[in-house]
Order: C-alpha cells, then sequence, then structure tokens
C-alpha cells in the first residue's frame, strides 16, 4: 500500500528471519548447573538448577534476560541485540499473552447476548457494591461493546 518504504519492510523481515531462526536453535538449548551457574543465579536471587534446563524455560524467571543465559554458557549471542531482546521479551511475556487472548475470547463468546431488564445483578458472584450499583443504574442491554448497526437492535448501553 505504500504506507512503510521498502527499506523499512526488508528490516522487518529480516528481524523476523532472525528470531524465527534463532528461536528455533534456543528451544533446543539448555544451561547445565554447574557450580558456576548456581552460583550466578542464587547470586541473582533464582533458585539453582539441578538438571539441565532449557534457555527458554529459564528467561521466564524475572531475575534473568537471555544476556545473562548466553553468557552462563559460555557463548555470545548469534544475533543482534535487538533480536535478542524481542525473544526475550515474547517468552517472557507469553503467559500473560496467552491469559489476555483467552479472556478477550470468552468475551467475544458473550457478545450479541441480550440481557434480561429485569436482571438480579446482586445474585452475581465476584461483582464489587460499586460495579453492581452502577449496573443497576445503566441496565446495559447487551454484552455487546459495539454499536448497534442500523436497523438492528438499540446499542447496549442507554443514551
Amino acid at each position: 500500500m505504500g504506507l512503510v518504504d521498502q527499506e523499512a519492510v526488508d528490516r522487518f523481515r529480516e528481524k523476523q528471519r532472525l528470531m524465527a531462526e534463532e528461536e528455533a536453535r534456543l528451544v533446543g538449548r539448555r544451561l547445565f548447573p554447574t557450580p558456576l551457574v548456581n552460583r550466578e543465579l542464587e547470586a541473582r536471587g533464582t533458585a539453582p538448577i539441578k538438571i539441565p534446563t532449557p534457555f527458554l524455560s529459564l528467561v521466564k524467571r524475572p531475575q534473568l534476560d537471555l544476556a545473562t543465559l548466553y553468557r552462563l554458557a559460555g557463548e555470545e549471542p548469534p544475533v543482534p541485540p535487538a533480536v535478542v531482546e524481542q525473544l526475550e521479551i515474547q517468552h517472557k511475556y507469553d503467559g500473560y499473552i496467552k491469559r489476555q487472548e483467552e479472556t478477550a475470547k470468552k468475551f467475544a463468546r458473550g457478545e450479541g447476548k441480550h440481557i434480561p431488564a429485569d436482571f438480579d445483578y446482586d445474585g452475581v458472584p465476584g461483582l464489587s457494591g460499586e460495579i453492581r450499583e452502577k449496573l443497576q443504574q445503566v441496565r446495559p442491554r447487551s454484552l455487546d461493546r459495539r454499536p448497534a448497526s442500523p436497523g438492528s437492535l438499540p446499542p447496549p448501553w442507554p443514551s
């Protein structure tokens, strides 16, 4: 569409390629429980390891980063620092991202479902008093967060 110049697209694609290659390599990469490794882990405030442990598992520990794991394994990263950083972020926050995606999917399944006008919000466990009060006042008509299209049901929130 011409919104990004070709050089930027090429740099992005190259970074994606390097990330995919390095991630594939790191899947099989393990850190071995040597005395030096375990001293470093303890010094960083994280538990020592007893068995060879995958890099991509260890990087999820908040006290560790990929640069440290490479160093402890006695190697230099074979990719630029920006690629290492992106892989680290991707794996550190993988669990959070998956939970958010699941929450979004659950919410999407509820879209379009209508709430009866006489729905009793006091019977919903886990709602705070403030939320219950607001829902009683507003009385949303559905779980849908999108505005209604012309000719369909009215918007979920009364005007």
